[in-house]
């Protein structure tokens, strides 16, 4: 079913970068600028995403031998220096996410290419290395987003959801692998409830919710995909949940060849395969349109 599958590395059937987007409370800033401060109950909802939940999530990849990436946005960086620079302590990649995980194709070009350099040296600051990839907050990759990462140097972006296996966003200034995720494997669709961002999703006992993280895993393992997860520790980290994620965690890593790998190792290997000439990816060549699609009425 996938036409052109990557070699994977010894073997490996398929690859799996467990991404968590650690917003912290910075979307409920941005939702509300003029009270968010006033909104208790929000705020430690949120906050237990990087004083109760990265804890217990880092614990977990550490007994199960792991290293995975974090999608942080530099406000979140800022505002909990300790919980990201335990990230870093413990091997993870710590990727952009924007500022206050703000809307790129709201901002200008200026802004968005502002507040991509504030964040890359952010992240520098507390890694010492910049961030090889970058994830559009709300998935909003602006059509300024692919060319402001590609001056930046950026190896890859993970905001689309255009295929099945890494593929290349090409434009005029060159190009960045893109490793594809969908809304499927965001947790938001299957444990959201909260009433301050108007989404308020059926509550399901956790082992339901995660059905369709198993059953995306079984059919990447199958045709030799790469399963990407859009997690976020206030959602997925609750005990309950991260009970039943860290058994499948153990469910995929008995499958022994399944490659776990944080984004920028996958993106350093897949680069070399494409050099190489033992993978050839699909190509969207970006932008998918040079101006509005209209309806005009022809006599």
């Amino acid at each position: 079913m996938i036409k052109n599958p990557i070699p994977w590395p010894d073997g490996a059937k398929c690859a799996v970068a467990i991404t968590f987007d650690m917003d912290a409370d910075s979307i409920l800033h941005l939702a509300y600028p003029d009270n968010a401060i006033n909104k208790i109950s929000a705020l430690s909802m949120l906050r237990y995403g990087p004083e109760v939940a990265i804890p217990r999530i880092l614990d977990t990849y550490k007994q199960l031998d792991i290293q995975q990436t974090f999608f942080v946005p530099a406000w979140c960086i800022e505002n909990y220096p300790s919980t990201v620079k335990a990230m870093v302590d413990q091997g993870h990649e710590v990727a952009h996410h924007g500022y206050i995980h703000e809307y790129p194709g709201s901002c200008s070009l200026e802004e968005e290419r502002y507040w991509l350099k504030y964040g890359i040296k952010t992240i520098e600051n507390i890694t010492g290395q910049r961030p090889k990839g970058w994830r559009a907050p709300y998935y909003d990759f602006s059509g300024n987003s692919a060319d402001l990462l590609i001056e930046e140097g950026f190896l890859y972006d993970s905001s689309l959801m255009g295929d099945d296996i890494p593929y290349i966003l090409k434009t005029d200034k060159g190009e960045l692998i893109e490793f594809p995720c969908h809304n499927g494997m965001d947790d938001w669709p299957q444990f959201a409830n909260y009433t301050d961002f108007k989404y308020e999703m059926p509550i399901k006992a956790p082992s339901q919710g995660l059905e369709i993280f198993r059953e995306e895993f079984d059919v990447m393992y199958k045709y030799g995909g790469l399963w990407v997860s859009v997690w976020h520790p206030f959602v997925t980290g609750r005990l309950a949940n991260w009970d039943k994620i860290a058994e499948l965690i153990e469910y995929m890593k008995a499958k022994v060849d399944v490659w776990f790998a944080k984004m920028e190792d996958i993106a350093l290997y897949v680069r070399k395969c494409i050099d190489d000439g033992s993978y050839t990816p699909r190509i969207d060549k970006l932008p998918y349109y040079k101006d509005k699609v209209v309806l005009t009425h022809k006599k």
